[in-house]
């Protein structure tokens, strides 16, 4: 696919990604976006996503980000980042109205896209990874290489994950060769930590519990213990990696309150667990290795009904 073959003749083009947007999500947005503004200069351009983390700032207009969904608008063209169209949230009204749908994905979850035209390769490290086949490289400058890079980044856990290619590095070298501070936007993006957020993973790592003799860990963070600290979803980035790395774990998950009994539950896997699988059961999606979904009840009751489809795989 070439992404300005697609969009010839659109003036008006929407960007969209999944809700509790991530860095992937983020970055793959943003990059695409600031492509479309360099190489189609007189059209409109909007990116529509939940208000991102403020890390992610660093971002140019990361902060042109449009968060209301409340307007009544109509693009010639809505392209869908890094989701299906189900995962649009509140934007997906643009989506469906739009003269022209597009996505572009990598989770396996999402088998065929949810548009007219549809780019899913399953096998990418990221949909920042996959921006980047489709665009124009003449087009390619120091922003956009930033954003891209910092969604392949967030997405391959800095180039450890096994969805690291050599596609994947060939394609962070290049972006580094923009000119890029590389270590510091990954220190500054990925590792760095407010002082909330560590004091949240103390919580989390001391509330963890060992299930399925040691290969399971677990751990949730309630609403009220969010409002204990003064923080929100975002604050919680991380936290079902550093379960993971657990000796001994080949799973992690990690439960935290959306509201009143209910919960978003995210899924690490080493390898044996297929995560995916497992969040599919319940409604959800994702990676091979990293996947989540929504649960309702207990923090208790949802971990026992994850916990024999987990097991079965073991």
């Amino acid at each position: 696919m070439r992404i300005l073959e697609e969009l010839k003749g659109s003036s008006k083009i929407a960007i969209g990604g999944h809700i509790r947007p991530d860095g992937d999500c983020i970055g793959s947005c943003m990059g695409l976006s600031l492509f479309l503004k360099k190489a189609m200069p007189d059209a409109q351009v909007d990116v529509f996503l939940e208000k991102p983390a403020d890390i992610f700032l660093c971002i140019k207009d990361a902060d042109k980000i449009i968060t209301d969904s409340s307007a009544e608008l109509h693009y010639d063209a809505f392209v869908a980042l890094d989701t299906n169209a189900e995962r649009l949230g509140a934007f997906r009204k643009y989506f469906d109205a739009a003269d022209l749908t597009i996505n572009i994905d990598h989770h396996i979850s999402n088998k065929d896209g949810s548009a007219m035209i549809n780019y899913i390769k399953p096998q990418a490290s990221s949909a920042s990874e996959l921006v980047f086949e489709v665009i124009d490289r003449e087009y390619l400058d120091a922003e956009i290489a930033k954003a891209l890079y910092i969604g392949i980044i967030h997405d391959t856990g800095v180039l450890q994950y096994s969805n690291t290619a050599p596609s994947t590095l060939k394609t962070a070298a290049e972006l580094i060769g923009y000119g890029l501070d590389f270590t510091k936007i990954i220190d500054e993006t990925f590792y760095e930590k407010t002082f909330v957020q560590n004091r949240l993973l103390g919580r989390a790592l001391s509330k963890a519990e060992s299930r399925l003799f040691g290969k399971c860990i677990v751990s949730c963070i309630t609403a009220e213990e969010l409002a204990e600290f003064g923080a929100d979803s975002k604050d919680l980035e991380g936290i079902v990696s550093q379960l993971r790395y657990t000796r001994g774990a080949e799973c992690a998950v990690f439960l935290h309150e959306l509201k009143e009994q209910e919960f978003k539950v995210s899924m690490r896997s080493n390898g044996k667990v297929d995560v995916a699988k497992v969040a599919s059961v319940f409604g959800g999606g994702g990676h091979v290795r990293a996947a989540g979904c929504t649960l309702t009840g207990t923090p208790k009751a949802c971990v026992e009904i994850l916990l024999p489809h987990i097991e079965k795989q073991l």
